[in-house]
């Protein structure tokens, strides 16, 4: 008689595990109670870039760079590109060049983020949304350092930077969420599919030909010029110029789209990650 009142008791009651349905939100608090672990993983990304690398950050200055110099020399000088403006060259590709190497850095290694801790997710729980957060994050350390060329650029070139230049963080923050909305799609789809990984590198190659990276979107046709709206990396170059330079603002339908876009890619992919993450671990 004991034990059959002592398995009815409800200090004993059985709690039933069972896996989500539907649209699962956001566990905020959740988020916020691991806030600490988030800043651990942007460190050791942080860290780990450049491990057992002799010239350390020097390679997050010498990279844009690099870039800079080579398309100076082949399409500013062999192919004629100028920068529409009275801004030098160099300096013209630069702003552009700084904007795209945070975003394909930030979008290539997102898309590896959860199979890159694949050891860390099998072993121990925590929210899954960190892994593509803190790489998508890490980059901007780099972004910081690269600053020191254009800081030398404006010197060399006698050119004074624009006071928009207070309004940078917002064209980051399009950037980041960017970046952040790719990689919640690509890195729960490259646990299934591996092949994502090998395409995008390729993809990131062709976008950034079709962003008015090295040449002005006033190049571009007029009855053309409307693709350029469709590719969300348009508003933040340009508005990475924009704030430096003190060059054209980004119209209203490249801004507008830019951002549009980039809400509904954040939206969708955290609606996307959120159902992948309940299989990742059995996947990975």
């Amino acid at each position: 008689m004991e034990s059959s009142e002592a398995l009815t008791s409800p200090a004993l009651a059985v709690r039933r595990i069972k896996p989500s349905r539907g649209f699962v939100p956001l566990d905020l608090h959740e988020l916020w109670a691991y806030r600490m672990l988030l800043y651990l993983f942007i460190w050791r990304d942080v860290k780990t870039r450049y491990r057992q690398t002799f010239l350390s950050g020097f390679w997050a200055i010498f990279r844009p760079l690099a870039s800079m110099v080579l398309f100076s020399v082949i399409f500013g000088g062999l192919a004629g590109i100028h920068s529409g403006s009275k801004v030098p060259y160099p300096l013209f590709v630069y702003t552009g060049v700084l904007a795209w190497t945070y975003f394909s850095s930030a979008a290539g290694s997102g898309a590896s983020s959860i199979l890159s801790n694949a050891s860390i997710l099998s072993r121990a729980y925590f929210p899954r949304l960190y892994a593509p957060l803190a790489v998508v994050t890490a980059p901007l350390v780099d972004l910081v350092l690269a600053l020191v060329v254009l800081i030398g650029l404006f010197g060399w070139y006698a050119y004074a930077p624009s006071w928009h230049i207070v309004f940078l963080p917002l064209f980051v923050l399009l950037g980041v969420l960017l970046a952040l909305g790719l990689s919640l799609w690509l890195s729960g789809a490259a646990v299934r599919y591996r092949d994502v990984g090998f395409g995008v590198p390729f993809v990131l190659q062709i976008w950034l030909y079709a962003t008015p990276v090295i040449y002005p979107s006033t190049l571009v046709r007029d009855r053309y010029r409307w693709l350029l709206s469709l590719n969300p990396m348009s508003a933040v170059v340009e508005g990475f110029r924009w704030c430096f330079l003190g060059t054209g603002f980004p119209s209203a339908g490249v801004l507008g789209a830019g951002v549009g876009i980039t809400i509904a890619l954040v939206g969708g992919g955290l609606f996307f990650f959120r159902r992948t993450e309940r299989t990742i671990v059995d996947m990975i």
